[in-house]
């Protein structure tokens, strides 16, 4: 079947691919056209395949569901955008499409203000065909609308989470995935995403992965230094840089811990509080 396949495949180039085939006498003397001579018979072997994107696409990035409708839900799609359902994953609508990346790693849900949407973009994978992203945005609207609210060199992003006295936001930045610098740090915003302050800047190579917060105490927090690199020939995928860090004041102070904790080079550190 294979080899009739190929030669199928190569009859119907060689037909397509030269112009003089397209009109010649035939044995009755009529002119046959492209219409008589490509028949169906001859491409009744083929038959439609996807060839990708395959191997690197539908990674799920982040879910967050409406804690007042719980069969509202957002979705983040690493190679995908943004998805929201109203009817808890029965039919699903894209919400994300016409913004400045397809690349999604985080979305979530103001505790304060359910019509409020943030969305993190580049997601936090580190192979080859990773995508990158375009900062922060967010909606008023439950997802209606977005706007671009900064951190645009950030690339790829780690985790956002949200204060619940209050909605200040932190952004765990990895920054650039092939190169040094761009934004890449902890950063928090304490006016709905109009400023930004870096609260925790490691070095150029090295990022912020994750950020947690106490739930018994929202001014403790914890963050996961994240130091990588990408060439073409190989991922380096931790470091010395590498390390999780504390405050007590809501980020305003940081200190690095190391009582239990791995020494040397670290690779990428998920947290979590319970």
């Amino acid at each position: 079947m294979k080899k009739h396949t190929l030669v199928a495949i190569i009859l119907a180039v060689t037909v397509l691919s030269c112009p003089e085939v397209w009109a010649q006498k035939s044995k009755t003397g009529k002119t046959e056209t492209k219409d008589t001579l490509l028949k169906a018979s001859i491409l009744k072997g083929l038959k439609w395949r996807s060839i990708g994107p395959a191997f690197a696409s539908g990674r799920i990035a982040d879910f967050a569901v409406d804690p007042e409708n719980r069969d509202l839900i957002y979705v983040a799609v690493a190679i995908g955008n943004v998805w929201k359902t109203m009817n808890h994953g029965t039919t699903w609508e894209p919400i994300f499409d016409s913004y400045g990346s397809y690349s999604i790693a985080d979305v979530e849900i103001d505790p304060n203000n359910r019509h409020v949407i943030w969305v993190g973009t580049g997601e936090f994978n580190s192979q080859r065909s990773v995508g990158y992203g375009d900062g922060v945005y967010k909606s008023e609207d439950d997802g209606k609308s977005f706007t671009h609210m900064g951190l645009k060199q950030s690339e790829h992003i780690g985790r956002i989470i949200l204060d619940p006295r209050n909605s200040h936001i932190y952004v765990a930045a990895q920054g650039p995935l092939w190169g040094p610098g761009g934004d890449r740090g902890l950063y928090k915003s304490t006016d709905g995403g109009k400023t930004w302050n870096k609260i925790l800047h490691i070095s150029e190579h090295t990022g912020i992965n994750d950020v947690v917060m106490d739930p018994r105490n929202p001014d403790v927090l914890y963050a996961s230094a994240y130091q990588r690199r990408r060439h073409v020939f190989t991922l380096i995928n931790g470091g010395p840089e590498a390390a999780i860090y504390k405050s007590t004041d809501a980020g305003s102070t940081w200190q690095k811990l190391s009582n239990g904790l791995p020494s040397g080079d670290v690779g990428r550190i998920g947290l979590a509080v319970l």
